[in-house]
């Protein structure tokens, strides 16, 4: 049974980081290509950021290049996603995906 258990979300003002992990079980975590995605309240699914299977390429949404870095660590079946410089619209519900499988995801609220 595929598994994608994200955590490390919380509230942190303006400015301020978190790092969010994604814990895999249950596929090859090693060859799939992963991606981080959130949804903000009232708002449609929003593509976050990529990497490839062996962490060679990372893409991301405009709005977090410079902000935001994915990473993995293939021995651990974990996906990271480093998150600094925070905005209120950031807030959100931060999920990791694996090709049709999501995880439930982490909420990450950004407030003074």
């Amino acid at each position: 049974e595929v598994q994608l258990v994200e955590s490390g979300g919380g509230m942190v003002q303006p400015g301020g980081s978190l790092r969010l992990s994604c814990a895999a079980s249950g596929f090859t975590f090693s060859s799939y290509d992963m991606s981080w995605v959130r949804q903000a309240p009232g708002k449609g699914p929003e593509w976050v950021s990529g990497i490839t299977w062996n962490g060679g390429s990372t893409y991301y949404a405009e709005s977090m290049k410079g902000r935001f870095t994915i990473s993995r660590d293939n021995a651990k079946n974990t996906l990271y996603l480093q998150m600094t410089s925070l905005k209120s619209e950031d807030t959100a519900v931060y999920s990791c995906s694996a090709g049709t499988y999501w995880g439930p995801g982490t909420q990450v609220t950004v407030s003074s």
